[in-house]
């Protein structure tokens, strides 16, 4: 009995000596290096991966590349082209002897048309068409090119719109979501206040249930706060990353600098704003449309030169020493007669749509001095709310603080404290909003005069 005693002890002891080596050796051994966060994701970095993934965007820069192109096609068809020709033609004879020309005696082809029964062709062709169709039309790809690109930038502008709106939009729910949590703590914290006063018998039960019900109602919001957070993040995280789930953090916004005066933001609007670039380069592509259906009208020029040989022998000298190794050129200018008044329908078709495009071009004037009036004045009126904004929050503030002192005090009912918790959390929300207006306010007009 006495030796198994001493066993368990024995082993008892062992165990623990183990135990505080491995503690030893745990402790001893270098720890594994925590990683790094994330740096938090800049306005300029959320637009950049926006503009690297979003389909629209991708869409209008591949269009602005094809017009590029169509504009490079069509001045290439105002140059000469140059192609090799080659040839090897073959007759059946007719049974008959050809000694004309450079042939010399040899069967004659039994078609008439051929010069012999062998002919090779071995040719460099230039060719060369003038015509007022083509240059207009040359005018109409460039106008159109520069249409898209403006296009493009309208289509970038638009989506830097949507990117600012989402940023600042999560930064301002999850300033909701604080503003939501410091009122449910509030809430909670007068709570208790109540049941410690109703425990002391210094408040009726009226209070307790009050508390209670606003508590719950903080509650209540502070779950619609988080859940509006959460959509505005997944909203930014389809504009940014493969998985709107990856989890990420923003940068805090600069302080905005002062608005610049009215002026100046239209001078910039006028100079750098794309839709009415665009609107501009498609009037002039239905003007070139124009020139191209009137041209209709007029002779069309053609300039062929060839170089090469077309002989009976593939060779440089023919028999009896004969050049076969030459030139040729002819001009060609076509004249219109008639064409049953197509061209006069194309012309008036093309009349039509340059109409048209000149509308385009003054509605889209008055809607860029519109939109400069109402997002300069929204701007001006956000950025001037949002001290009145913070002034309102930091008296509810206050005046919450005074209205607990007063009911710590008696002085004051339990519907004057839920009273004051509930003007802070609205101030406070309504700051939140008021910044986030001010920025989205901001970057409207700065995107609108091509700053951002």
């Amino acid at each position: 009995m006495l030796r198994s005693c001493a066993s368990s002890r024995l082993a008892a002891l062992l165990g623990c000596v183990a135990l505080l080596c491995a503690c030893a050796a745990a402790q001893s051994l270098p720890q594994a290096p925590q990683p790094a966060p994330a740096p938090a994701i800049t306005l300029d970095q959320a637009i950049a991966a926006a503009l690297a993934n979003d389909p629209a965007f991708a869409t209008a820069h591949a269009a602005t590349g094809s017009a590029r192109l169509d504009a490079a096609l069509s001045r290439d068809a105002l140059l000469p082209n140059a192609a090799a020709h080659g040839d090897y033609l073959f007759t059946q004879p007719n049974g008959l002897r050809n000694q004309a020309g450079q042939i010399g005696s040899q069967q004659a082809p039994r078609f008439i048309a051929n010069n012999a029964i062998r002919e090779y062709a071995a040719q460099l062709l230039v060719n060369e068409t003038l015509s007022v169709a083509g240059v207009a039309g040359y005018r109409r790809s460039r106008a159109l090119a520069a249409q898209s690109v403006a296009d493009l930038e309208s289509a970038r502008r638009d989506l830097v719109s949507r990117v600012v709106a989402a940023y600042f939009s999560v930064l301002s729910m999850a300033g909701k979501v604080d503003v939501a949590q410091r009122a449910l703590d509030e809430a909670r914290a007068f709570v208790d206040l109540t049941n410690k006063l109703e425990n002391g018998r210094e408040v009726a039960h009226a209070d307790v249930v009050k508390a209670n019900l606003s508590a719950q109602q903080r509650q209540r919001e502070f779950d619609d706060a988080t859940l509006a957070a959460e959509k505005a993040r997944l909203d930014l995280g389809v504009l940014l990353f493969p998985d709107p789930r990856a989890p990420y953090t923003l940068a805090e916004p600069d302080q905005l600098a002062p608005l610049a005066d009215q002026p100046s933001i239209e001078a910039a609007a006028a100079r750098n704003n794309p839709d009415l670039r665009s609107a501009l380069e498609a009037l002039r592509a239905a003007q070139s449309d124009v020139l191209a259906a009137r041209a209709g009208y007029l002779p069309s020029f053609g300039f062929n030169y060839t170089y090469g040989i077309d002989a009976p022998q593939f060779a440089v000298n023919g028999p009896d020493q004969v050049h076969n190794l030459g030139y040729s050129a002819s001009a060609s200018i076509d004249f219109p007669v008639w064409d049953w008044f197509a061209t006069h329908d194309r012309v008036r078709q093309s009349q039509l749509r340059e109409k048209a495009a000149q509308a385009a071009l003054t509605t889209t004037q008055r809607q860029l001095i519109a939109q400069l009036d109402e997002y300069y004045h929204e701007a001006r009126v956000a950025s001037d709310q949002v001290a009145s904004l913070r002034t309102s929050a930091d008296t509810a503030r206050e005046s919450l603080r005074l209205t607990r002192l007063r009911y710590s005090s008696g002085e004051a009912l339990a519907l004057e404290v839920v009273d004051a918790q509930s003007s802070l959390a609205q101030s406070e929300a309504a700051l939140a909003d008021g910044i986030l207006r001010s920025h989205v306010a901001r970057a409207n007009l700065q995107t609108l005069t091509g700053v951002l």
